[in-house]
This record gives C-alpha cells, structure tokens and sequence, in this order.
C-alpha cells in the first residue's frame, strides 16, 4: 500500500502547471516535496529550501511559529515571512536565523499579527526562486539566492502604507537602520545549540530606494523612529512611499565573522546585480549542477521526482566558509570561537549520509568532496574529535565513527586533496577514545568494553549492538585507508575488529542481538521489538549492518539459499511492532507499517542497502524488482513524496542512485552493485568532461528485469560495477524485460566482492 495521498489532483496540477518537456530542470525538482509532514508521521520533514548547491545560507518561507522546528507545513494557510534559516532537520533545529515579511495598511509586527494568509496556487517554488502572493498583506514576496546572499523584492498590490517588517528573531539580538544608506545591519544569535560563546550571525540589508519612516520593535512595544536597539527579541520596520512604484527590493547578506565580511560578500555576490540577474544566475547554477546527471525517458513523475531527489541531494552539507578580502576561504569555528583559513562544512549527519549522499559527491563533486574532508580534519584540529553530526559545531545525535567512512570512500575513490595521514591518526584517536559525556556522538561510547571484548554490552550502553555494528564498519574504513599508506599495523589491529559484528550476532538464531556484560545473550528476544540494544529500529533491519563482509554474514546466516530466505522474510513477515524502550508508536514505526512492505522500513537508514543484498546469492532479479517497487511506491515528487525523514540528502540519495542503476552498498570500497535503471538513458556528466551512459532497451513500469547487458560493447554479465569504470567515462546498456530466467549475472564471477575479502589481499591487488 502507498503511504496515503493527502493532495488533491487539483493541487498537484495547480503545482506544476506546465509539461516536464517545457521545463529548465531547475523548474522541474520540487522545493515542496516532502513538506506535508508531522511530528508523528514524516513524509520527508522538509521545508522549501531556496538556494544554490551547498549554500551557506537557505531560504524558506515559514507558517508556523519561528520557534517550532517543524516551520514551513503545506497543510496550512498563514507564513509569517521569509527566513534565513540552516536546519538540517526538525529534530535537530535551526539557527541564526532572521526574516523578512511585507504588510499593508496597519503596522503589525508580532508574527502572529503579521501572519499572511496564502495559497498554493498563489505560491511558485522551485530551488533558485520562490514567489508567494500574501493575501493578507496584500503583496508578492520574491527571494533568489546566492551562496551567502540573496534578493528580495516586494510588490505591493496598491498604493498606501507599506512596511518591510525584519524580525531579528530571539536570544539576544540587535538591528540598527542607517536611513541615509537604506540599509538595515543587525545580528542575531539565536540556535539550539553547537556553537561558541562568542557566536553571531551578522546581516546587512540593503534597500534599492530610501524608505519614508522607520523604527525598531520587541514583542512589548513598537519605538518609532527610533534607529538602534539590542535585546533579548528585537526587530526593525521600514515604511516605504508606494504610490508611484509599488515594487520595494533588497539585497541581503551574512556573516559569522564580521559586519564588515558580510559587505564583502555581498558586493562580490550580487554587487549591482537586480533580481532578475541574481534570478537568472541561481537558475543557470542549478540547470548546471543538476545537469550532471542527465535523464531521458520514463514519466513525467518520475522526470520530477528524480530532479527533485537531486536537488535535495545537494542542498546539504551546508558551506561554513565565506571569501575574505583576499579571496581566501576563511570561515569562524564552531568549536573554538576563532576565525581560520581554509573550508568547513556542516549542517549533515554522516550516520544518515554515509550511505549514499557522499558518494554521490564523489563521483560528481570530486573537489568539493575534498573540501569536506579538510573541514572534518579541522574540526578535528579545534575540537579533538572528528565529526559525527554537525550544526554547525558537534551535537549530541545518532552513533557511529562515519567520517571513517567519509575519508575511506573518498581515498579509495581517488580524492587525495586532504591529509591521509592525519586522517587516519584522527581515526586512531576516536577509535581509542570514550565519548564525552555531554556528547556521546563523538569518540566512541564503550570505547574500552568495545577494545577489550570486541562488542559494547546492554544495558550498560544504549544502542549497543548498533553501535558495535557501526564501529565494526567503520573500523574497516580505518583498515582501508591504513592499507592504502602502508600502516600495517594499523591494518592489522582495525581489520581484526571490522569483525567484532561477529560478537553480537547470535547464529543460532540468525539475528544480531544485544549481549551482557557477563558475554551471555539478553533474554526475551524479538526481533520485531525497537529500542533497547537498536537504534531508530529493531533486529530484522540492524542484522544486515555489516557492510564489509556480507560473505562472511552470509556463512554465519547458514550459506547462499538460508540468507536469500531470510532476506525475503523481510518483506513477507507482518509489519507488526513491538514499541520496545520506546514506550510507544514513533514515527519510523508508524511510516513502515504505512508502507506496507513487512519489516522492510525504508523510511529509516538501517535497512535502505539491503534490497541490494540479493546480488551477493545469486538473486539478482530480487534486487531488481524490489529496488523498482521502491522507486514506484515511496517516492513521489510532491508534499507528501516520502516515506520517511528525507534526513540531509540521504534519502534522495538513494533513489538518485536507484533510478540510475546502481548503489554503493559498501562506501569505502570501489564497488558499486547493479540494481533496475528506470529510465531509458541515465547520462553522468563528469567534471572532466567525459559521460558515463547507462542505456535501457524495452524498459517500462512493469519490466524491472535485466535479461542481458553490455559494457562499451562487450557482454556485462556482473552485478558489480567500478568507480574507476565510470569516472573513465563508457556506455553501460541493459535489455530489460517483464519476467526473469534467472541467468543473467548468477556465475560465481558474477557476484559482488566482500570488502573483508579485498581488504586481505596483497596492496596492489
């Protein structure tokens, strides 16, 4: 079953009101896909995001309080204005945030107050550029972006009173309006954490024409005529003359440095560009980028749903840097307060995307894929650990050592641009170092029951089987890159432990569980119940976490035939759900019953690789036609197009990847698996100017099968593909068909590589 539609066809045609064949790709992805989301039940918990690939700033519209995470919901009929805003998701929250709103008539400030009523049909969104006309305030409010800027213009529907309300937001903040440069500069410091004591966002605003009155308000009293105020919550307005034109612009910019740094930018970024040309610039951007990956053929919907994954894929991790004087990246640390040379990105949880939006990144975006690899080893320099979830500085959230795995999948992938050698003592560090205790996302929590018994016991530890699984990978992306510098030692005692799964999966039963202390199983075991020993998940999705030795998984899981059964048990035992310590229905539970695939609960991480597991029996035509289902059934380019948390690109990640074709199922390998090309042709359009085709032949909705393929002519018949095949560029083609003979890609040579397996072999090899 398909997670229930709230849309009507109506508002999906008033939504994308013109044919995909007449669309620029920009026009094509959806900023809007994922937005009807609640707390209780996630179809992508997104928010429409204007701004151009890794920003450092976003902008969004917001109908809820400035204070509610969940802040732009299509359910609802008011936006308070438009903000600048960097969440990366609702559970982590915002920060350094300001906005912008127009109003008519009667000064009104509060956000309450100035709350506009809208429609959607009155609302055009795409990544450059969103429009909405506000009823209330009887205006059209326009903003388009650059990297750390944007331009606002405001249309007033008649002439009369006029305002452009700035709210500086909460948590201590200050504006100060020079009316003799029609321009407003201010700083806000409000976030939820991550940041120094010294944090603040500092913003100028720039008017295109002088404003006729002016003042400064708090959510007590409005001063009028009053130019400076700093307090606890603080805003500013502007009243504007609008009976000859009643088109008011600006300009915006930001800074964690300086006021002075935020002119910077903002001369070097839009300097006297109108909003037309900054309109034109973020679109030509974003057809460029999306551009990488160039689709023909399949549906309309599918078309949009793919621009629109690719779109959202980008749109994190968040850049941090900015471009001084000189035209050096510099950028203000989250972690010691100070200003350095060089790149930081943040704003991403490596946990969710490890898996699928990194490497992404390093087949398109091989450059900036460095620069995060120099900014986690910053981070490292400032703050003694290297980083497992960012917004902007470390924050308390999910498990794992995954810029391990970050580092490995770039290097093996041919991404040297960042300091192997350091990384890999940053990785010994973690690895042997227990996690803080106000931030248990960062070292390792069990670092020494892990090194001395091999698994973090329960209930000692929370998540610790899950934690034992992640550290067990990750510890084999410290191995790789050890092998690649030619640190045997290292090697040696980190590919020992990339076996530790080992030591939590129970093989009489055929299930990771968790283990005491004492090295005897807990009792009471189901593998339907969440919590406990799991993360976000329960037995049947965290038994498939070893990505760096399914053949070994397989041996202990009772060989080829006993691990093809279990994997479709996974979709044919009853979605039931057994709450665990999570005392009730959350979220991640309810969405997978809602889709109705059994245990299969792709609206969570966990489980997303194990569709592609079926390639390592024999069983291709399993991965085929469940990668497929997934496509058809859980992804749609609308408000409700998700199954699940989108979580920072991950989950657009993964249908990028499956609708091309194939996923890195094991990042810090070179390999990738095969699964079900849904368009005609796929082409990858690589910085060094070469394409990488993937062709379908006979393809259709109901012909997810491969019958045969060819690689630059010659016969493919494997369901593994090379890093090193595609960034050489070539043309990879698949006949495909409505039923299987179960012959294509089933030899032994056929399968895929375990990375333990590579790993053991001679350096070289």
């Amino acid at each position: 079953m398909k997670p229930t539609l709230i849309l009507t066809v109506l508002s999906v045609l008033g939504m994308f009101p013109a044919s995909a064949a007449e669309k620029s790709l920009v026009e094509l992805a959806n900023p809007l896909q994922g937005t009807d989301s609640t707390g209780g039940f996630s179809h992508g918990n997104t928010f429409p995001a204007i701004a151009l690939p890794f920003p450092m700033n976003v902008w969004a519209p917001y109908t809820q309080q400035a204070k509610d995470p969940f802040y732009y919901n299509y359910r609802q009929n008011k936006i308070r204005g438009i903000r600048q805003t960097h969440q990366p998701s609702p559970w982590i929250a915002d920060y350094a945030n300001f906005s912008l709103m127009p109003v008519s008539g009667k000064l009104v400030v509060k956000e309450d107050d100035r709350a506009s009523e809208f429609r959607h049909e009155n609302e055009i969104a795409n990544p450059g550029y969103y429009s909405v006309h506000l009823d209330t305030a009887k205006a059209t409010a326009e903003v388009t972006p650059t990297e750390r800027c944007a331009s606002f213009r405001f249309t007033f529907d008649e002439a009369g009173d006029s305002y452009v309300v700035l709210d500086a937001f909460a948590n201590n903040s200050s504006v100060e309006i020079i009316p003799g440069e029609n321009k407003i500069v201010g700083i806000c410091r409000n976030n939820n954490g991550g940041v120094p004591e010294n944090f603040a966002n500092h913003f100028v605003i720039v008017f295109d024409r002088p404003f006729t009155a002016h003042g400064t308000w708090t959510p007590d009293a409005i001063q009028e005529g009053q130019a400076k105020l700093a307090d606890k919550h603080v805003g500013a307005y502007l009243k504007f003359d609008t009976s000859g034109s009643k088109v008011v612009s600006c300009k915006v910019a930001s800074s964690y440095i300086s006021p002075e740094q935020a002119l910077i930018t903002l001369d070097r970024e839009i300097g006297k560009s109108d909003f037309e040309a900054v309109r034109k610039q973020a679109a030509a951007k974003w057809n460029e980028t999306l551009g990488r990956i160039k689709v023909d053929g399949g549906t309309e919907e599918q078309r949009r749903t793919f621009y629109s994954a690719l779109y959202r894929s980008v749109i994190f991790p968040h850049s941090f840097f900015e471009y001084d004087a000189a035209n050096k990246p510099v950028y203000f640390s989250p972690f010691d307060g100070k200003v350095h040379e060089g790149y930081f990105y943040t704003d991403t949880g490596y946990w969710d995307t490890f898996r699928a939006s990194h490497p992404l990144y390093n087949i398109l975006f091989p450059e900036i894929s460095g620069q995060i690899m120099q900014g986690m080893l910053n981070a490292y320099d400032q703050s003694g650990y290297l980083p497992s979830w960012l917004s902007p500085g470390h924050r308390d959230c999910m498990i794992g050592n995954h810029a391990f795995s970050l580092f490995a999948d770039a290097w093996v992938k041919g991404i040297r641009n960042f300091d192997g050698e350091k990384a890999l003592a940053a990785m010994v560090h973690d690895a042997n170092t227990q996690a803080p205790a106000n931030c248990k996302s960062i070292g390792r929590d069990g670092a020494e029951f892990y090194k001395t018994k091999g698994y973090v016991p329960y209930p000692e530890f929370k998540e610790s089987t899950a934690k034992t699984l992640e550290f067990a990978y990750d510890d084999f992306c410290a191995a790789v890159m050890a092998k690649s510098l030619g640190k045997t030692a290292e090697q040696e005692a980190f590919s020992k432990s990339a076996l530790n799964y080992k030591n939590v999966l129970d093989d009489s039963i055929g299930f990771v569980r968790g283990r005491k202390s004492d090295g005897n199983w807990c009792e009471n075991f189901d593998p339907t119940e969440w919590g406990g020993p799991f993360t976000e998940g329960n037995s049947w999705h965290w038994t498939w976490s070893v990505f760096q030795d399914i053949p070994g998984l397989i041996k202990h899981l009772g060989g080829d035939e006993a691990f093809g059964k279990k994997l479709d048990q996974v979709f044919y035992t009853p979605p039931d759900v057994k709450v665990g310590t999570y005392g009730q229905m959350i979220h991640e539970m309810t969405e997978m019953v809602a889709s109705n695939m059994g245990q299969y609960a792709h609206g969570n991480q966990p489980i997303q690789h194990m569709i592609y597991l079926y390639n390592y029996v024999g069983q291709p035509w399993k991965t085929q036609a469940r990668a497929r289902e997934v496509m058809s059934r859980l992804y749609q380019s609308t408000p409700d197009g998700f199954c699940g948390d989108e979580d920072t690109g991950q989950m657009s990640a993964w249908y990028v990847f499956s609708a091309m074709g194939f996923y890195p199922m094991c990042p810090g390998t070179d390999e990738y698996l095969i699964g079900s090309p849904l368009f005609d042709k796929a082409t990858i359009n690589l910085p060094d100017g070469k394409q990488f085709v993937i062709n379908t032949k006979n393809n259709g909705p109901q012909r997810p099968y491969i019958g045969d393929g060819f690689f630059n002519g010659k016969s493919f018949d494997r369901t593994w593909l090379k890093h090193g095949e595609i960034i050489s560029g070539g043309e990879l083609t698949f006949d495909m068909r409505s039923t299987t003979d179960h012959k294509w890609a089933t030899h032994p040579e056929a399968l895929p590589h375990g990375g333990m397996t590579e790993l053991a072999k001679p350096a070289g090899k």
